[in-house]
């Protein structure tokens, strides 16, 4: 159960990182971002928001140790922390960025509590 779990975990980032990395537009607005003078905008969303998603998922995949996919939650959890600095520091917090939040914690436990 726990090899399906840590797959799934793996495949979840993957799966999300391709929007980053090969829908950077859609990401942007779904994270309510806008494109600047630049392409910096849309070239940050692809690499931290995308391919670093997909590297850490088949990493992970490829190395299959239970440390690689706890790695896969601790970058879970710092999103997660990220996104808690936000709800904390920033305007009011939405109900998309409470929901963000709920979805990065709990992956990051669960493959923390999983792997550790």
């Amino acid at each position: 159960m726990i090899d399906i779990l840590n797959i799934l975990i793996a495949l979840m980032s993957i799966g999300l990182g391709c929007f980053g990395w090969l829908a950077p537009k859609f990401t942007m607005e779904t994270l309510d971002l806008q494109r600047g003078e630049t392409t910096m905008g849309v070239s940050e969303i692809r690499a931290s928001a995308g391919a670093l998603f997909v590297g850490l998922g088949v990493g992970a995949l490829i190395l299959g140790s239970p440390t690689a996919y706890a790695m896969v939650g601790f970058a879970w959890g710092g999103a997660a922390i990220g996104r808690l600095t936000s709800l904390l520091r920033d305007e009011a917090p939405t109900r998309r960025t409470w929901g963000f939040f709920a979805t990065e914690a709990v992956v990051a436990v669960l493959a923390l509590a999983i792997n550790l």
